[in-house]
């Protein structure tokens, strides 16, 4: 029984299943993607993270560290690098297991393991893809593009009917505005014309009072002496 066993020898020594993982975590380092079984893939994953940890430090302690895994100058130069400026940032999760289907000759389960930050094509596809989407808590059907259009069409005739609707009104509104303001404005002007007439009628009338005070009275004609006789 594999009680406690939690590691997979993979049918290999000791030596060999490193020397094995050594080599394939060169090759991904370097190529970025290399093709495999999921079991190697998986064992290679826990193998090879903790180095590209490793190399956010870039210290001789650490580049040492690296190389005693990996015994490759170019793969250590590689990560430390190209691969550790693009992994700074992520806190973990380096690598991606892509299931590719089952070997021919075996029915061994392939996949394709790959550096997450190098895959070019799903980076661009999850920055076109970042939409915000809604949750509902509701178990109701989701409704049919049909239905969703015999909903909007009703909705769009009455809107473009009212948008058909609402100039008129407002033209007319405007309309009657100018021809109430303009009956104010005559009916002013009347009351005007009115008050400027009494109040010279009023002062003609003083003035003929005043003329009439300040004339004094005619004396009767002297008799001459034709009328005495």
């Amino acid at each position: 029984m594999r009680h406690a066993r939690k590691i997979n020898h993979l049918g290999r020594t000791d030596t060999h299943r490193k020397a094995m993982l050594s080599n394939m975590a060169s090759s991904l380092i370097l190529h970025k993607r290399i093709s495999t079984t999921v079991a190697k893939a998986k064992a290679l994953r826990t193998y090879v993270e903790p180095l590209i940890t490793r190399s956010k430090q870039d210290t001789t302690h650490s580049r040492r560290t690296v190389f005693s895994y990996l015994q490759d100058k170019t793969a250590v130069s590689e990560l430390f690098r190209e691969v550790s400026p693009k992994i700074m940032e992520r806190p973990g999760g380096y690598t991606r297991i892509l299931k590719t289907g089952f070997r021919k000759g075996d029915a061994a389960e392939m996949c394709i393991i790959e550096l997450v930050d190098y895959n070019e094509n799903m980076l661009a596809a999850k920055d076109a893809k970042k939409v915000t989407t809604r949750r509902s808590r509701r178990s109701g059907g989701k409704k049919t593009a049909g239905a969703i259009a015999s909903v909007a069409a009703p909705a769009a005739e009455k809107t473009a009917t009212a948008s058909k609707t609402a100039k008129p009104v407002e033209e007319a509104t405007v309309v009657e505005d100018v021809e109430a303001i303009e009956e104010v404005a005559v009916v002013e002007e009347v009351k005007a014309v009115e008050e400027a007439t009494v109040v010279e009628e009023v002062e003609a009338v003083e003035e003929a009072k005043i003329e009439a005070a300040e004339t004094p009275e005619t004396e009767a004609p002297a008799a001459t002496d034709e009328t005495k006789e």
